[in-house]
């Protein structure tokens, strides 16, 4: 029961997914993440500590960043991105 009224409440507060989403919205959540990322791989106390995040050619950029720290910085990118979103593109 709970779970169908919350697909209904996602329903009426989505009515046109098309409308819901758009590029500029993507651009401010990946500008998110990747600023968080910057900023975490020169802020983390111990960012090469584990097995190292494969980023190719932008490594150096990122300070070889762990997969923990990648994963970590990205979590937090993406709730800084949805607060965002939800603050200045809310409709």
């Amino acid at each position: 029961m709970n779970q169908l009224s919350l697909l209904g409440l996602a329903e009426t507060a989505i009515s046109n997914p098309v409308e819901a989403w758009n590029w500029s919205r993507s651009l401010v959540l990946s500008g998110a993440c990747l600023l968080i990322l910057l900023i975490a791989s020169r802020t983390i106390q111990y960012p090469n500590v584990g097995p190292k995040m494969p980023l190719g050619p932008f490594g150096a950029l990122f300070n070889n960043i762990s997969v923990a720290g990648f994963l970590g910085s990205m979590s937090l990118g993406h709730m800084l991105g949805a607060f965002l979103i939800i603050k200045f593109f809310n409709s």
